[in-house]
């Protein structure tokens, strides 16, 4: 207050009244001065108005109720004091709230800005109950059954599948979303564990029923952050000239011996998402030998990633007879097993997906190929584009 008082109390005398300077007339103009300047303040400091500016600062980015990490902070992350929340971001389009439930999985709200007291509310269905990532090497019991040709995967009495609860989380929003699957895991140790070394987590990995010591490599696959796939073998035009191996599903025979060595791949290996053809250009082309196994594979709760190998393939017409989850691959990225070709490819399936929205990539896990996906991933991450796992992709035909 000293800004006020000090120049009018020394600087300057105060002026003496003159005669009748405190009139009737001016004593009554004087309290009217006073009586509506503070009916102005009351008015300014009400309950209304000192509420407006802290509704509008909630509105437009939620307060942090307390303390918060510098690593949060970077990220723009508001946790609340149970750590458990996080709200949004100030580049998010919308009001977002991910609640991380007991059991690790993960609740996402979304709530349009500006939204009226009416105005929706989304919520995000894009994982429906994820596994917990700390367990996520551990097969869920209520999806297993258990057979002579092992552990097979059905779908849990509460409706669960394992496309849900296997599938890796995603972020949920609507940008450029590619899925890169690399197969043929599991038949080379040495090729399998550098792969495991080396891909990002992002990227699916599938495992080839005829492959070695799936129980081992699942689990460490699982650890790393990856979604899987079991990898089928289906005949080929040329079989048995080409012979995929002692799995294989073959045209001519029964679907009951079929369905058997379906069953027996199976059970090589838990926690997968779904399954993917290892050839078949053939069998993916004959409607009485494909039918009973999509429907077996729907039934129990898995998606179908067709390679795109085949112009003749029937896959998408049976997984859309049976509502299952299924879906294409737009480039076979390693047809050239060179680095630089496998980027070309990689290039191209960037197009794709900003054309489209999404794309699928499918490579095996030569060194080349492993090589050339980790640095694109790696690089692709920067250009804002998501890289998912393919369960994320795989459509369920209406």
């Amino acid at each position: 207050m000293s800004g006020i008082n000090t120049p009018l109390g020394q600087d300057r005398k105060p002026a003496t009244p003159s005669r009748g300077f405190f009139s009737p007339g001016r004593a009554l103009a004087v309290f009217g001065i006073l009586l509506l300047g503070g009916a102005s303040f009351y008015a300014a400091m009400g309950p209304e108005n000192l509420e407006r500016p802290r509704v509008a600062a909630v509105e437009d980015k939620p307060a942090a109720t307390t303390a918060v990490p510098a690593e949060a902070l970077e990220d723009g992350k508001e946790p609340d004091p149970a750590g458990k929340l996080v709200r949004a971001r100030p580049h998010d389009g919308a009001h977002v709230e991910r609640q991380v439930m007991d059991d690790g999985s993960v609740v996402t709200k979304f709530t349009p800005k500006n939204r009226t007291k009416d105005g929706p509310v989304v919520i995000d269905a894009t994982a429906q109950n994820p596994q917990d990532p700390r367990t996520a090497d551990l097969p869920d019991a209520a999806l297993i059954e258990e057979t002579p040709d092992g552990r097979l995967p059905v779908v849990a009495a509460d409706g669960t599948r394992p496309v849900d609860r296997y599938a890796r989380p995603w972020s949920g929003a609507r940008g450029t979303r590619i899925a890169i699957v690399v197969g043929g895991l599991g038949l080379s140790q040495t090729g399998t564990q550098r792969a495991l070394d080396m891909l990002p987590e992002d990227v699916t990995l599938a495992f080839a029923a005829s492959g070695n010591s799936l129980f081992r490599w699942m689990p460490i696959a699982r650890r790393g952050g990856h979604e899987i796939l079991l990898q089928v073998p289906l005949e080929p035009f040329d079989y048995p000239a080409n012979d995929p191996g002692r799995l294989t599903l073959v045209a001519g025979d029964s679907p009951t011996a079929n369905l058997k060595r379906l069953h027996e791949a199976m059970g090589r290996m838990t926690n997968y998402t779904g399954i993917m053809n290892y050839l078949g250009g053939r069998f993916l082309a004959d409607p009485k030998a494909l039918e009973p196994v999509m429907k077996d594979i729907s039934s129990r709760g898995l998606l179908f990633l067709d390679d795109g190998s085949s112009a003749q393939s029937l896959t998408a017409s049976y997984a859309k007879a049976f509502a299952a989850p299924h879906a294409f691959a737009d480039v076979i990225l390693d047809q050239e097993v060179s680095k630089a070709a496998v980027l070309k490819k990689l290039d191209e399936l960037e197009r794709i997906a900003f054309r489209k929205g999404s794309a699928i990539g499918v490579a095996s896990a030569f060194d080349e190929s492993v090589d050339a996906v980790t640095q694109w991933v790696r690089e692709a991450q920067g250009r804002g584009i998501e890289v998912v796992g393919v369960s994320v992709l795989a459509d369920v035909p209406d």
